[in-house]
């Protein structure tokens, strides 16, 4: 009899401890979740209609004519809980021939509001880059404090990607070379996957990605994000895109055109 209490004994104290170590491992899985949650939450924001990534804190949005008539005091006044608008990226020019019939509004109000504006064209891929970058360049006149300017990259249309990938370059080359600065790239993380790979790695990334909650799923370096296109702001009567800037004020102001 002694020898089987002295077995049964055994097994009990097994039994706990493996009981024990379990609860453990789970109380820290879930304590890990809990803390990995609080530094990549988003946190719902009634008065701008979405959840806003919290681990960023300089935030803004991107405007064309499709938000009409924009209030610019009225967008940089709106501070919800901390959360203002700092930037805004502004649509100027379309094509080899279109420009945005409000960019020159929307560009001068915004800065007379203290908005920090940077101004982008949308890439039509089976035009001439070349055409594309001198009609942006006869449209749009940055000063310092601005933000560097961005090619808006989201058709291929019959294009090829090797094509689209030579006409995109023409347009960065000379851009760059008249404004002195690496221009922005933006578009969403799939079509930068599929059609520009790797060649277009060294110019800062704005990236549109809405699946995720604490980053975009892109392997490559950021600059912003575009993490929503259905927020509200005071003093824009339809809904906008929000945007995030992968850094501190230091970085965001070492990025603006000297």
């Amino acid at each position: 009899m002694p020898p089987k209490r002295k077995k049964k004994n055994s097994y009990i104290k097994w039994f706990i401890g493996v009981t024990l170590l379990t609860a453990v491992i789970g109380i820290g899985y879930v304590v890990f979740l809990w803390a990995s949650n609080q530094r990549s939450s988003f946190v719902q924001y009634k008065e701008f209609g979405i959840p806003i990534p919290t681990q960023y804190g300089i935030h803004g949005i991107d405007v064309s004519r499709y938000q009409q008539s924009i209030a610019w005091a009225s967008v940089k006044e709106m501070n919800v809980r901390g959360i203002q608008l700092d930037f805004a990226f502004i649509k100027a020019t379309e094509g080899a021939s279109r420009v945005d019939p409000l960019y020159k509004r929307n560009w001068r109000k915004a800065k007379e509001a203290g908005v920090i504006c940077g101004a982008y064209h949308f890439f039509i891929p089976w035009k001439d880059g070349r055409l594309q970058a001198e009609h942006f360049i006869k449209t749009v006149t940055l000063n310092p404090g601005d933000l560097p300017p961005v090619l808006d990259v989201e058709q291929l249309g019959k294009t090829g990607a090797t094509q689209l990938r030579k006409e995109i370059k023409e347009w960065l080359l000379i851009v760059e070379e008249y404004y002195g600065v690496k221009p922005i790239i933006y578009t969403n993380a799939d079509f930068y996957t599929r059609n520009l790979g790797n060649d277009f790695d060294g110019y800062p990334l704005w990236v549109a990605h809405y699946l995720q909650k604490h980053q975009p799923r892109i392997s490559r370096e950021w600059s912003f994000w575009q993490h929503s296109e259905q927020g509200r702001v005071n003093g824009i009567l339809s809904k906008v895109d929000f945007n995030v800037f992968n850094g501190d004020t230091v970085a965001f102001r070492s990025l603006l055109i000297p």
